[in-house]
């Protein structure tokens, strides 16, 4: 490795650190305002407000920015396995030794202050994955004892990868995933499915593995909507009927293709029907509560039942209305009535206390920066940035959709923060690193020799 000169960068890009600052500074004044008595004796600086806590969290967020620039960017490329292992021991000390908090073993408890692993698994898994796809891949042949298995199972030639790296790719996202929901986090473990976007993106990938994951998804709630004994007429026939008309429309028929388009409807017949078993068997309680609030809108309406955090949310965003109620007057929020809301729920207070208006700008200005993110990544002339920047931007584009479709009751609560808005030491020096170590990297995209 050559030698390079080791200082504090001044060449990050200044529209995204821009971003950065506005973001975090408005999840500040959020929290401030999620929490704010006006009859109260706290200080401002009182230590027992979240507020105050999500300053310093700030301040420490500094430091490592300071830290991330003064060391040599190379650094993340050429010690990407040992950042991995690093988080993967985090996680297991979790499994070990964690905190139980809200029924999760996901923190690791240091005096009174509490650290979540999974948080910076995120870091540790984009750097070994975008450092694993910049090697040469390997293709291939009939001697590899994978894919020697999977032909020997009947599994078609064309839907089996050709390409070692996406076996090696799911292992490196196996092993957090698997950690994080040992810990009965599957918020956190969730957030790993976007790195699917990344492999699509580079190719190892194919568009069928994307829109067919989503189709089975549509059919398992579709199916929760139908009453068992309907499930027949409305899935098992038009599946059955849809793999008729291919077969009958197919210009040239082998058996490969008959059998094919035949097993494919079988599992999808077999899979509707038990999706209603999966769900009543495999998930847990309060899993399935958090699903069938989204699919029956009378269940358990008593202002403690399992509807309470949505329907407050809701009212907390709705009520705010065009340009909203004002700096520290929303009401929803100074009575309590939306649970955690400096966290999960911090969209309420924007909802409530700035309107449409204002919910609009805070959404624009995340888009934009995930849209920077995205440019940036496209002008990196070395591979493994490129990949790290599109690892970035999908981490933050699945929390930025997940926790807004979560507070407006378009998907389950899962527990899943607003990146630089939500309340949480964690979560805000994890978005910090994993975005200021890309900018870093786009710093001395000049300097980076082309591996493509």
């Amino acid at each position: 490795m050559e030698n390079r000169k080791i200082s504090l960068n001044t060449g990050l890009d200044g529209i995204a650190v821009l971003l950065y600052v506005a973001l975090v500074l408005f999840g500040l004044v959020n929290i401030f305002a999620a929490e704010y008595d006006a009859t109260s004796t706290k200080g401002f600086l009182d230590m027992s407000l979240s507020s105050t806590r999500q300053l310093i969290f700030i301040g420490t967020s500094l430091i490592l920015i300071l830290v991330i620039l003064t060391i040599d960017y190379s650094l993340f490329d050429t010690y990407a396995f040992l950042f991995y292992v690093g988080a993967i021991f985090l996680l297991l000390l979790v499994l070990l030794f964690g905190k139980e908090i809200k029924g999760n073993r996901s923190w690791i408890a240091i005096g009174s202050f509490t650290l979540q692993p999974s948080e910076f698994a995120k870091i540790g898994t984009a750097l070994a994955l975008s450092k694993y796809l910049t090697i040469p891949p390997q293709h291939t042949n009939i001697g590899s004892p994978l894919r020697s298995i999977m032909l020997g199972i009947g599994i078609p030639p064309f839907l089996i990868p050709k390409q070692e790296t996406l076996y090696y790719a799911g292992f490196i996202l196996a092993i957090p995933v698997s950690l994080i929901g040992l810990q009965g986090d599957a918020g956190s473990a969730m957030v790993f499915s976007v790195f699917a976007l990344v492999l699509y993106r580079e190719g190892f990938l194919p568009s069928w593995a994307i829109f067919g994951t989503l189709f089975l998804i549509i059919v398992f709630v579709f199916a929760l909507f139908i009453p068992q004994e309907h499930i027949v007429y409305y899935l098992v026939i038009p599946i059955l009927t849809l793999a008729l008309v291919i077969l009958l429309t197919l210009k040239k028929r082998d058996n490969t293709q008959v059998v094919l388009i035949l097993g494919l409807a079988a599992f999808l017949v077999i899979y509707a029907v038990s999706s209603k078993y999966i769900f009543e068997n495999v998930l847990k309680p309060h899993q399935k509560n958090r699903i069938m609030v989204l699919i029956d809108k009378d269940i358990d309406p008593s202002a403690q039942g399992i509807r309470y955090n949505l329907k407050h949310s809701l009212v907390a965003i709705g009520s705010g209305g065009l340009s909203g109620k004002g700096f520290l007057k929303g009401t929803q929020t100074k009575l309590n009535y939306v649970p955690e809301q400096t966290t999960d729920f911090i969209f309420c207070t924007v909802g409530e206390e700035y309107g449409w208006l204002g919910s609009a700008t805070m959404i624009f200005t995340f888009l934009f920066l995930l849209n920077r993110l995205v440019s940036l990544a496209e002008r990196q002339q070395d591979k493994f940035a490129r990949i790290y920047g599109y690892c970035v931007a999908s981490i933050l584009f699945f929390h930025f959709m997940i926790n807004l479709a979560m507070t407006l009751g378009l998907f389950p609560v899962v527990g899943i923060p607003l990146p630089f808005l939500s309340y949480g030491g964690s979560s805000l020096w994890a978005f910090t690193i994993l975005l200021f170590i890309f900018l870093k990297m786009d710093s001395h995209r000049e300097q980076q020799m082309k591996r493509n």
